[in-house]
């Protein structure tokens, strides 16, 4: 078998909502299709991938090193012992040829894409959903039924008042949701607290609730929200400070005793490494959110969670960001604590399969070969036009 070729295009998002550093009304995203010679159901096998919202997508880095890198591979070079399938783990090998260590930027997201794409042609070519795969490969074949999911919305928009950030959230409930997310930093302190508590009016507890501070604020604006925060016993208090500033994170522990949560903008091995080592992150109750389509994909993504295990932590503690189906995959397949989930946001990029609803705050998987972006219409449509 052989990949005959690997296109991209890059699609706007074009969204008015913001969070507490950003808008998303320019923001753009790759999307990948890796075309293979080989053929199932009387059609051929295309995987497809794209990059989470939030970076933007990284068509250069994509077109002039990480795409001829892999179309120039021989054959023998790209595929398992078998020979008969894709093998993810040479191909990366082979993405990530002349790249020297650091500097992770963009170009992980362009590695994960493809990535993403790959897999998904591997399970393709198993006849697979990928979640099972994953399973038969590293669980000894258990896949989880269902995966916890919540509802990330809340966001800034312009006119947004209480009543309209109300009737967000008791839609999300209404929907099968039971834990709800909302954005933090991009108002003062006073009037977050005011958005949080007209929230807390329609959920049932502060278990229920979620906030996203997007690495807003520096330690002391982390501390002020953190004593705000702490009656309220919320769900998790998500990325106070900066990505990096694993000092912050560490002192921030330190100030606040309900659960934490970040790491959705660390994008390898070594930087997942550093903040279990030195952010003060605790195993017992808080929440990582790496991102695969952000962080060089499913390959690096293994590599977090043996790291994670070498350091005590339980893959339950991973909740990835990013609302899409390969981490949803990843999450029943490998035993995760959940994914996230962007109801009506991000389209047609975000939400699940489309007869999979959500039920007591979980959904389950389609039993289709890949990652089931087949089974969401919406989506399998515009990605079906980057293979044409």
């Amino acid at each position: 078998m052989k990949i005959i070729d690997v296109k991209e295009q890059a699609v706007p998002i074009k969204s008015d909502i913001s969070n507490a550093f950003i808008d998303f009304s320019k923001m753009t995203a790759s999307v990948v299709a890796v075309v293979t010679d080989v053929v199932r159901d009387g059609k051929r096998v295309v995987g497809y991938g794209f990059n989470s919202n939030g970076r933007y997508a990284p068509s250069g880095l994509l077109h002039e090193r990480f795409i001829p890198r892999l179309l120039e591979a021989a054959s023998d070079e790209v595929v398992d012992e078998t020979g008969e399938n894709l093998d993810p783990y040479k191909i990366w090998d082979i993405l990530m040829t002349g790249e020297k260590p650091g500097g992770h930027g963009e170009r992980s997201v362009a590695v994960g894409t493809i990535d993403m794409a790959v897999w998904d042609a591997v399970a393709k070519i198993e006849e697979k959903p990928l979640y099972q795969l994953l399973a038969d490969r590293y669980r000894g074949g258990k896949a989880d039924d269902s995966v916890f999911v919540y509802a990330a919305g809340g966001y800034y928009k312009p006119g947004k008042g209480y009543d309209a950030l109300q009737d967000e959230m008791k839609q999300y409930m209404e929907t099968g949701y039971s834990v709800v997310k909302m954005k933090i930093g991009g108002a003062s302190l006073e009037e977050d607290l005011r958005r949080i508590e007209a929230v807390l009016e329609v959920v049932p507890n502060g278990q229920s609730l979620a906030v996203d501070a997007n690495g807003r604020f520096d330690l002391d604006t982390a501390l002020r929200y953190a004593q705000a925060l702490e009656p309220y016993q919320l769900f998790w208090y998500e990325e106070a400070g900066d990505p990096l500033d694993f000092e912050l994170q560490n002192e921030l522990g330190k100030h606040y005793a309900p659960p934490m949560a970040t790491g959705e903008n660390l994008f390898s091995m070594q930087d997942a490494r550093n903040l279990i080592r030195y952010g003060g992150m605790r195993p017992e109750k808080d929440y990582l959110q790496f991102d695969c389509a952000l962080s060089y994909g499913l390959v690096e993504y293994r590599r977090i969670l043996q790291m994670l295990e070498e350091h005590g932590w339980s893959p339950r503690n991973c909740i990835p960001h990013g609302g899409h189906q390969m981490s949803l995959n990843i999450a029943a397949g490998l035993g995760l604590g959940g994914n996230e989930s962007y109801p009506g946001v991000f389209e047609p990029f975000g939400g699940f399969a489309d007869n999979q609803p959500v039920e007591n705050g979980r959904v389950s998987l389609p039993d289709v070969p890949g990652i089931g972006f087949e089974a969401k219409s919406n989506l399998y449509q515009l990605l079906k036009t980057v293979a044409q």
